[in-house]
């Protein structure tokens, strides 16, 4: 999806995306109870662990060596040395639009930056956004409106590329 503004060769070299620091486990890929099944019958070795209703999130918490705020675990389906190991079909949907992140603000619906992506912050946000409203803005609403389970609850930091109208 990003590859008009970020490069495949980029992504894979720096697989930030892929750890997550324990303070922000909330950014975590989300998963319906059939994405989940599908990936731990292929894939025996993943955990996941209940968020809510049915909707589940990668189990992060064992892969801790101390108790620092600050340490990074991996995600399960990334390989270190060739990257994610999902397939596109079998990829969540988080994952297939960072940076981004939609996201719910005061009920309206939003497309916000994670400010954390060190590829996309070489970006003009400019060129940014009209990428966004352009390339990927109706995709990322509809699917949030198909699958309400994916939106997240708006963090300050984060700056907003697009509001849904």
């Amino acid at each position: 999806m990003l590859s008009k503004i970020l490069s495949k060769e980029t992504c894979k070299n720096c697989k930030f995306c892929c750890s997550f620091k324990r303070q922000s486990l909330w950014e975590t890929p989300l998963f319906s109870l059939q994405q989940k099944n599908l990936l731990q019958n292929k894939y025996p070795f993943s955990k996941f662990k209940l968020i809510k209703d049915d909707v589940f999130t990668i189990d992060l918490d064992n892969s801790y060596k101390t108790h620092d705020q600050n340490e990074e675990a991996k995600c399960y389906f990334l390989d270190t040395n060739n990257g994610c190991i999902l397939s596109k079909d079998e990829k969540p949907f988080d994952c297939s639009i960072w940076p981004f992140r939609l996201m719910k603000k005061q009920e309206k619906l939003v497309i916000a930056l994670t400010p954390t992506c060190p590829a996309i912050n070489k970006l003009p946000l400019e060129e940014i956004r009209a990428f966004v409203k352009t390339e990927l803005a109706t995709k990322i609403f509809a699917q949030g409106r198909k699958e309400p389970y994916i939106i997240k609850e708006y963090k300050d930091g984060f700056p907003i590329i697009v509001e849904d109208e």
